[in-house]
């Protein structure tokens, strides 16, 4: 009995164990699937605050907005004192979603037939559907036009742009006639001055910086954000350049399309009342064939162009274009194909426009790399060094050379060697009205617009054809206005002060590069008498008699006008030579440079007059480029009121 009590006592005991450990395991399990459960809820939370993240950050402006400095536009006002650094940029509008864009082929852009605009009402008939190419893609297929032969020119002269050629990416074309306007005086149309000198649209072309001067010598057209396709076409490595880099070879070598450079149409006269056909279709394919080529380079026939959420149409375009916006093509030709070239230069007047020029390829120069028309410096422009009174007082900072001048004339000793400190043994002529000075300043040597700190070069804040012409009292000893800026920064500034010179010249009358800029002016007389008598000379007996009769009566006469008695009855050889030998060129008596006519205008108001020039173009560079990296203590109004309190208000302004 005893033996089946403990039998069963020890039975419930094991199933009571057995049905604890039961209930042990299903807790185990219900808390696993609970932890499992609330580490998916905190994983997915985690997950969908990790995706919100990136798609606000996206949405942001990033801060390095800098892919090219042309990109920074829009007025920024800022205080007339010292300038505060700001490491942060104003925001943007938020980009647009992102978009496919479709280019035509070269096909169908070069079947869009042009339109021919003579009149204000022309051009605002067909405007409205340019504007909407280029709110697609911002570019401009851009050439130009003018009689290129003395004996079709009317006027006898240098002949002004007839026809401004203007295509859109979609192969939309018009063909300006620029003369009627200037010759009934009318104003250009708005929409057109506008578009040539918004340096949000890419003007693409061979050549198109120098047809950017002519436009603005002959109808004061200001021209920006001009980009030569033969600095893209050197950039393709791939691109097979076996022609040269004109426009017609680029378009045989790039776009196998041959087109028609012939004299007759070159030099046809574009001044005629009714262009032909041939010559419309002339001009059109010039300016389609530049924009072809830009999208070409650009490899955006390739496939279809995204943008992203970030990305302008602008900056999509402009990255292809680093360092080459508004840069005149310069190359640099060796040997006998050189020789040749430069004695068979041609003035501007005869020659044919520079896209049609065989220019060799520039790769080939193996003395000079390919460059974009600047030279960075090769050493650094602030030294950092010091110069302190006899008595200790810091004066000023200064290169090394300078300060090692001092040590080697016995007139100053060394202090330290880090920092270079040289102590004067002589009073100064001047001390520092506080220590608190902008010449005081240790100076990095970086670009001040984007911080980058290699290929910078010196950027006059006055230009110099205006600061030149200043008294001596407010240019000597003056570095304030001299800063560093990179390459393609210093590009960009070049192209803003473009629109206040332009500005400059609309409001004092100042033109620039007109007949009343240039110094030496070219007489048409001269020139004609010395072709006359090379003429002669060089034809010998080969002349008909009737022809020589006609030839040496045009000689004759001018020296008889030129009251030459020895010559009314005969004209040897000698006089011949002479004639052969003219100089064209007489000075122009009516020369005044447009940065002096500027300067004496505010001059006229005395020594604020000028303070105010300089102020604008101080500010006329903060509110252009938007430097982030100013030296400390830089002003718009830099030493203004020292020089109001040294000179006063009535200090005789001589201009130099």
């Amino acid at each position: 009995m005893t033996g089946l009590l403990l039998w069963r006592r020890c039975g419930r005991s094991q199933l009571g164990g057995a049905a604890a450990h039961y209930e042990m395991s299903r807790q185990s399990t219900f808390t696993a699937a609970v932890a499992t459960l609330l580490g998916a809820t905190l994983g997915g939370l985690f997950l969908w605050r990790s995706i919100y993240a990136q798609k606000r950050k996206a949405l942001k402006v990033p801060k390095d907005t800098c892919q090219l400095p042309v990109e920074r536009l829009g007025p920024l006002e800022l205080s007339s004192t010292v300038v505060h650094h700001s490491q942060d940029l104003t925001p943007l509008s938020l980009p647009e979603t992102p978009k496919y864009v479709s280019v035509p082929s070269i096909e169908k852009l070069l079947a869009v037939p042009a339109v021919v605009v003579s009149s204000t009402d022309e051009f605002e008939k067909h405007w409205p559907l340019f504007q909407k190419d280029l709110d697609v893609f911002p570019v401009l297929g851009l050439d130009c036009e003018w009689v290129k032969s003395m004996r079709v020119s009317i006027k006898g002269k240098a002949c002004a742009v007839s026809l401004l050629q203007m295509a859109t990416y979609s192969g939309r074309c018009m063909l300006v006639r620029l003369l009627p306007f200037r010759d009934t005086q009318l104003p250009l149309p708005n929409g057109l001055v506008q578009v040539l000198r918004d340096a949000r649209v890419l003007k693409v072309g061979v050549g198109c910086y120098e047809d950017g001067k002519r436009l603005a010598s002959d109808h004061g057209l200001a021209l920006v954000c001009t980009v030569d396709l033969r600095y893209l076409a050197l950039r393709q490595r791939n691109a097979v350049l076996n022609n040269g880099l004109s426009l017609k070879s680029l378009a045989a070598d790039l776009l196998n399309v041959t087109l028609d450079k012939s004299l007759e149409l070159r030099c046809s006269n574009w001044e005629a009342e009714n262009l032909s056909w041939e010559q419309m279709s002339y001009a059109a394919r010039d300016a389609q064939i530049s924009v072809s080529l830009f999208l070409y380079l650009s490899e955006l026939y390739s496939e279809p162009c995204l943008l992203s959420e970030n990305e302008t149409d602008f900056s999509k375009l402009a990255g292809h274009c680093q360092g080459l916006v508004d840069v005149p093509f310069r190359w640099r030709n060796e040997g006998d194909e050189g020789e040749r070239r430069r004695r068979c230069r041609r003035s501007t007047v005869d020659s044919p426009e520079s896209g049609d020029q065989q220019v060799p390829d520039p790769r080939r120069n193996k003395r000079k790399p390919l460059g974009v028309g600047y030279s960075a410096r090769k050493s650094p422009l602030y030294d950092n060094c010091f110069l302190h009174a006899p008595d200790g007082q810091p004066l000023c900072t200064c290169d090394k050379k300078k300060a090692k001048w001092y040590l080697d004339k016995g007139i100053g000793e060394l202090v330290s060697e880090e920092p270079f400190i040289v102590r004067l043994l002589f009073e100064p002529s001047g001390r520092p009205d506080s220590q608190k000075d902008y010449y005081l300043t240790a100076k990095e040597n970086l670009c001040v617009v984007c911080g980058k700190a290699e290929s910078y070069i010196r950027k006059n804040i006055v230009p110099h054809e205006y600061r030149r012409h200043f008294p001596t009292e407010m240019k000597d000893h003056n570095s304030h206005d001299i800063l560093l800026l990179c390459t393609s920064c210093h590009a960009a500034s070049n192209v803003y002060d473009g629109f206040l010179k332009q500005q400059l010249a609309d409001e004092f009358s100042a033109p620039q590069g007109c007949e009343e800029g240039v110094k030496m002016l070219e007489d048409s007389d001269r020139r004609r008498v010395r072709s006359t008598a090379r003429a002669l000379l060089s034809a010998n007996d080969s002349m008909p008699a009737t022809r020589r009769e006609e030839l040496l009566s045009v000689v004759h006469a001018y020296f008889c006008n030129e009251g030459d008695e020895e010559e009314e009855d005969s004209l040897t050889e000698g006089r011949l030579h002479t004639a052969a030998n003219l100089e064209t060129r007489i000075f122009n008596e009516g020369y005044v440079p447009h940065g002096l006519k500027v300067v004496q205008v505010y001059a006229e108001r005395g020594l604020r007059g000028l303070i105010e020039l300089e102020r604008r173009w101080r500010q006329h560079f903060l509110s252009s480029m938007q430097p982030k990296f100013l030296p400390p203590l830089w002003s718009v109004d830099h030493n203004h009121e020292k020089y109001l309190r040294k000179y006063g208000e009535n200090l005789l302004v001589t201009l130099t």
